[in-house]
């Protein structure tokens, strides 16, 4: 009968920051996040809404997040 060995590499969780290597771990983005041709309306609601996935460890966002975040800004009907 064969037995297993453990693993000589332990698991390393590239998602986090790890302060031994004195670097911290960007996050990944499905799209550019480049907002220089847009408006500085456009710019700050797209910046927020990135703050608010960060924050949230969102990928996407439902419409009702979206709004909240619109009306975070002050924006109302």
């Amino acid at each position: 009968m064969t037995t297993l060995s453990p693993p000589t590499e332990t698991f390393i969780d590239r998602r986090s920051y790890d302060p031994g290597v004195g670097r911290t771990i960007r996050e990944r983005r499905q799209f550019t996040n480049s907002y220089e041709d847009l408006s500085a309306e456009a710019r700050e609601l797209a910046l927020a809404i990135d703050e608010y996935k960060l924050v949230h460890r969102r990928r996407f966002i439902t419409y009702e997040e979206m709004l909240g975040v619109v009306k975070s800004l002050g924006y109302q009907k």
